[in-house]
């Protein structure tokens, strides 16, 4: 049985704005869902209007991070889908270098939340050989979970997935149950804030992931973020989504299909 939706009054319309103008996300991208998620939150705070929920996230970091991180529904684990992340090692990377002179590769986290992501590829990419010259690009909208995605600290749960000799070479352990990722892992990746929906992308990636993140968006927001991805990739470049998603009109963008949850520009 589907929850019912309710219309949202008019004072919903400022909300919006507003944390538009605080945060930079627009919550008109997303499925209409996402305000029976902000109503729910709203009602746990125990909060009677739009104006004094504004005020509220407005006036302390952490209703804020607590507002953001209701939202956007981090998954935290390194390697998630373990067998994506070894056909990226085992197949896609060396297909890439195959007809190159060099091992330098572009690839791009796009919606990298807490870092989990792009430092799992910074391994694959000290695993593969690929070159240090290019950085692992990590963007995301939320200035929050990129300052912590720098500090580079994990609890153990979030390493399920990592095999025992890459915990050795590339975690230190830290306080209780806690590990951090060593500074060879950290220098692999660059973080920045970036707007998926409004700013312009890089052009010429070889890689691009983007799990997990574009589920949360309206059809129409789908369609043309998955259009900028094509246009940022380079021939021959490949897009990986979260194995929840599919891409239903790829060929009319013009990708193939290069295996599960797996697209590439031909």
């Amino acid at each position: 049985m589907q929850e019912r939706e309710y219309p949202a009054p008019p004072e919903y319309g400022t909300f919006k704005k507003n944390i538009r103008s605080l945060t930079g996300i627009d919550l008109d991208a997303y499925k209409y869902q996402i305000h029976r998620r902000v109503h729910m939150l709203m009602q746990r705070w125990r909060v009677q209007s739009y104006e004094d929920y504004y005020k509220t996230i407005a006036a302390s970091e952490d209703k804020l991070r607590e507002f953001l991180d209701y939202l956007t529904i981090n998954v935290s684990e390194f390697l998630r889908n373990p067998q994506r992340w070894w056909e990226l090692k085992d197949k896609i990377i060396p297909s890439l270098l195959q007809n190159r002179s060099g091992s330098v590769l572009r690839i791009w986290s796009a919606g990298s939340a807490t870092g989990e992501e792009p430092y799992s590829l910074a391994m694959l990419a000290l695993e593969c050989g690929l070159s240090p010259k290019e950085k692992i690009r990590a963007s995301d909208i939320d200035a929050g979970v990129i300052k912590k995605a720098q500090r580079g600290e994990y609890h153990k749960r979030q390493l399920v997935n990592v095999p025992d000799p890459w915990k050795k070479k590339y975690f230190h352990p830290g306080k209780e149950e806690f590990f951090e990722v060593t500074p060879e892992v950290k220098s692999r990746v660059q973080f920045v804030r970036e707007n998926l929906i409004e700013d312009t992308f890089q052009k010429n990636l070889d890689i691009i992931l983007c799990r997990n993140v574009v589920i949360y968006f309206s059809p129409e927001t789908k369609s043309n973020l998955y259009r900028k991805f094509y246009e940022a990739l380079s021939s021959g470049g490949y897009l990986m989504v979260g194995s929840t998603e599919q891409i239903f009109e790829y060929r009319k963008i013009g990708f193939i299909s290069a295996g599960p949850f797996l697209y590439q520009k031909p």
